[in-house]
């Protein structure tokens, strides 16, 4: 069987994902638990950020990495997320799609008990 993926993406947020690519190469997404950001998703230009030791990537979008804070993976390890995107300014303004008059927002589920028991690993970052 399968494993279940913990990151999902609409349509509306690949089209915004292709044009940010198209502008500023390859791409990477953080999600914070907090600050000025809040729990707002943020799109960066690949090295231009870099997770903390043990931050958690949950997937991969077009092959870009998703990283979340650790302490936000923890409360939120039950859930399946679909990163979408809304038209406006978010909390944060650091995120590349800030000018553009868009923001990413993250849409949670709980997994089903089925799927917690076949969930596709995680990965750590390291400093190994």
């Amino acid at each position: 069987m399968d494993k279940i993926k913990r990151l999902a993406v609409t349509k509306q947020a690949l089209d915004l994902i292709d044009s940010l690519n198209e502008k500023f190469g390859d791409l990477m997404f953080y999600q914070a638990g907090g600050c000025c950001e809040g729990t707002q998703p943020q799109c960066f230009e690949k090295g231009s950020f870099f997770p903390r030791t043990n931050d958690v990537c949950i997937g991969q979008i077009k092959g870009f990495d998703f990283w979340l804070d650790r302490d936000l993976f923890e409360y939120w390890k039950q859930a399946h997320f679909t990163l979408d995107v809304n038209n406006g300014i978010g909390v944060g303004g650091f995120s590349l799609e800030t000018p553009y008059g868009k923001t990413f927002v993250v849409k949670y589920r709980l997994f089903t008990d089925e799927e917690n028991a076949n969930l596709e690993p995680i990965r750590l970052n390291s400093c190994d």
